[in-house]
Order: C-alpha cells, then structure tokens, then sequence
C-alpha cells in the first residue's frame, strides 16, 4: 500500500509540473495532483462504507468517483490503453453504485475490488509509458 501511495505521489507530482508553470494567469479550476487526491480520499471512504456495510456511504463517495473521472485534467495521457482503463474505472464505480443501492454488499465490494485493480494497472501503464519516453534515445536521420 505504501508502495502505491508513494508511486501515486511521483505520478501526481510529475504530471502536476507542467501545471504550475502556467502563464501567470488564474491557476486551473482542478490540478491533476489534487484530483488524485481527491479520488484516493473518495475511495478510501467507499472502503468505510464497505466495512461499515454503510450503503448510503458507499453511493455517496462512488458518484464522486464517476464525478472526478470525468474531469478535464483526469486525462493523463493519451494512449488506447489509459482510454480503456478509465472507462473501465468508470464502470466499476458506478457498479458499486448499483450494488449499494441494491444493498448488495459482496457486488459493492466486489466491485470496489476492481476499481482498486484497475487505478494499480492505470497506475504501472502509466509509469511503464513516462519510462518508455524518458529512456527512449534521441532519433537521427540518416546522413547526420
């Protein structure tokens, strides 16, 4: 866990650079740093619902999910695979919903279980993408 947290931390900082090297006007409505944050604080109290069998808890922080998914700056890259998998965390949340209203608390969990899944895959395709540019050498033309 404490892993995650950290690699959440570089990313959102490393993403959030670019940010504040605005133009000097008003800062941006959302930095994406504090979106992560937010959507890890949102999560973490769906996990108390869940422990709490809270099913109002649980609707109530998974709508939030859906809300900070569809963000401007959610977007951090833009690659078929970042598309996918944050659709699919937007599926997972608002299956969580569906299942809290249900009172289903193993579908909510269950649900929660893949959400959770899916920001750790975001998270290392994420990371494996920034590597990939960072270490990939200069291109020459033939003839230099």
């Amino acid at each position: 866990m404490k892993r995650i947290t950290s690699s959440l931390l570089v990313v959102a900082l490393a993403v959030g650079m670019p940010v504040l090297a605005g133009h000097g006007g008003e800062p941006p409505k959302a930095k994406l740093g504090e979106l992560m944050r937010k959507k890890l604080q949102q999560s973490q109290k769906v996990l108390e619902g869940i422990a709490l069998n809270d099913f109002d808890k649980i609707t109530q922080h998974a709508d939030e999910l859906i809300i900070i998914s569809k963000e401007a700056e959610f977007k951090v890259l833009k690659t078929p695979k970042y598309d996918l998998y944050t659709d699919e965390f937007r599926r997972n949340a608002e299956e969580m919903v569906k299942k809290a209203k249900e009172k289903n608390i193993d579908g909510a969990t269950l649900a929660y279980m893949e959400l959770t899944l899916t920001c750790v895959r975001c998270h290392k395709h994420t990371r494996e993408v920034r590597t990939t540019l960072i270490e990939r050498p200069a291109q020459t033309t033939i003839g230099e």
